[in-house]
């Protein structure tokens, strides 16, 4: 009985991953219409008993079976033609997870990863959404250890480096680069031995790097100081 209407309301969510050296997304191709055929960023209507952030995390549980992984809002979508059935405002997010432990949901015959320099054409104003939730990564990157839901638990400098210079899309000199991120505190070295590892890697020039892993105590405490990435 309100007089006046009520526009529908959904999340979407731009879902990162890393592999094989390249920044990835996940993709749903599209069963109905409208752009059935298409691919787009999982998403959906949020449930009236529901907040926003309750049902983006839904979303990303139906789609990659994960329950506690980085999530963050960073932007609303709001044109009036954004969507053809009816007026349609979007929460946009984006997640970072680690690929390998992404398992997919009931749309998961109808869900690939793409490099994100090789997307195709996507529904509704999801190219939109991609380059925004780009940018935010990028500025994020400075303010928070994305590697610490990208990469596996144990991991290398060179794996790292080549994470940070992946997406912010430029190069680091290896050695500054190294001195600068133990210098944060963040990180320590693994101590698990050799027979209990299970990563795969290639080792550099004949040696084996050393492995890392974050402290992610420590990242808290720095980040409540303020704490910047340099490089």
């Amino acid at each position: 009985c309100y007089k006046y209407p009520h526009p529908a309301l959904t999340t979407d969510c731009v879902i990162f991953g890393y592999e094989d050296r390249m920044l990835k997304v996940l993709l749903i191709e599209r069963g109905n219409d409208p752009y059935k055929g298409c691919w787009a960023f999982p998403g959906g209507f949020v449930k009236i008993d529901e907040t926003v952030e309750d049902g983006a995390k839904r979303e990303l549980l139906e789609e990659t079976g994960l329950d506690n992984c980085f999530i963050e809002q960073f932007k609303v979508f709001s044109k009036v033609d954004r969507d053809p059935r009816e007026r349609v405002i979007t929460v946009a997010f984006y997640a970072l997870v680690r690929i390998s432990e992404v398992h997919g949901g009931d749309d998961a015959a109808d869900a690939k990863w793409f490099p994100i320099d090789n997307m195709p054409p996507l529904a509704f104003d999801h190219a939109e959404m991609f380059r925004e939730a780009l940018a935010q990564l990028k500025r994020d990157i400075y303010f928070k250890p994305v590697g610490f839901d990208l990469l596996p638990e144990r991991f290398t400098m060179p794996q790292l480096q080549n994470l940070y210079e992946t997406i912010l899309g430029t190069s680091f000199d290896r050695r500054n680069f190294h001195k600068k991120m133990l210098a944060t505190g963040i990180l320590t070295q693994s101590t698990q031995k050799k027979s209990q590892k299970k990563e795969v890697h290639t080792p550099t020039r004949g040696r084996t790097p050393h492995r890392f892993h974050f402290v992610k105590e420590k990242y808290d405490e720095m980040k409540e100081k303020g704490f910047k990435f340099e490089f």
